[in-house]
């Protein structure tokens, strides 16, 4: 990073899989941004994380991030919350996620209702019960697939430290695969970032997915480093197959590191 830091203003850094693993920080990608902050550049955490930002910034205090690194964190729950409240997709809706998500319908939750009678599906997660059973969101979607579902979160899978987990944008896929339409709140959506940056900045993202770091930056057309120790790390083994990947994936990368490092 200190080859290359001078060229941009802002930093575009997702949370998961860069700055932690779910569990523990890491110790050199807070030592990247510390030195960020140093030269006086603008740091904005990004995060698919399916709730407010400021429950996003509690969890990175408790981690023990210092606080001066959170003056702007923005997550897709955060984004999605303010649709929501503001009724973009109807009043009542069913939440499809775990009870720990809740805070991000907080201000309207006496709207919530069963998914029947839904105006929408407020996908966050997998409830704790079927955190791996796709074949369960598949059944209970097939008769609502006339409603829409905002997807708070369009990762399709995360690591907690070494176990790989499910995200909501694993549900949505089932939803879409069965005929339903989705919204999406989150990279690598375009309306998240007009919420981080100013046009006449120069933007650098770094993120460990494909599908929405490096997708996202691509879609706003601004350079990247894709950290690669991170929710690709099982599916490539060299530059070649990493090349490859990334043609699967259709996407382009500037750099590229093992991990956030200065």
């Amino acid at each position: 990073m200190a080859d290359i830091f001078e060229k941009y203003d802002t930093f575009i850094i997702d949370l998961w899989g860069v700055m932690h693993n779910g569990v523990t920080l890491n110790p050199n990608a807070i030592e990247a941004v510390g030195q960020l902050k140093k030269h006086a550049k603008k740091i904005v955490f990004l995060s698919n994380a399916p709730r407010p930002s400021s429950k996003v910034i509690n969890f990175l205090l408790k981690m023990k991030m210092d606080k001066k690194f959170l003056e702007n964190v923005m997550t897709s729950g955060e984004a999605a919350m303010h649709a929501i409240n503001q009724k973009k997709f109807g009043k009542t809706f069913y939440h499809l996620g775990p009870a720990r998500d809740s805070s991000i319908f907080e201000n309207v939750k006496d709207n919530k209702t069963d998914l029947k009678s839904c105006d929408f599906i407020l996908c966050t997660g997998l409830f704790d019960k079927y955190e791996n059973d796709l074949n369960y969101y598949k059944k209970i979607l097939l008769d609502h697939v006339s409603k829409k579902l905002i997807c708070t979160n369009p990762d399709l899978i995360v690591h907690r430290g070494s176990v790989e987990e499910l995200c909501a944008g694993s549900v949505a896929k089932v939803f879409e695969d069965l005929g339903g339409k989705v919204i999406y709140f989150g990279k690598p959506h375009k309306e998240i970032y007009n919420m981080c940056f100013d046009s006449n900045e120069k933007v650098l993202a770094i993120g460990d997915n494909l599908r929405t770091d490096i997708k996202g930056a691509n879609n706003l057309n601004i350079d990247s480093v894709f950290i690669t120790e991170g929710v690709h790390r099982k599916e490539f083994n060299n530059f070649t197959e990493l090349k490859k990947l990334l043609g699967k994936y259709s996407v382009k990368v500037n750099f590229f590191q093992k991990e956030l490092k200065w």
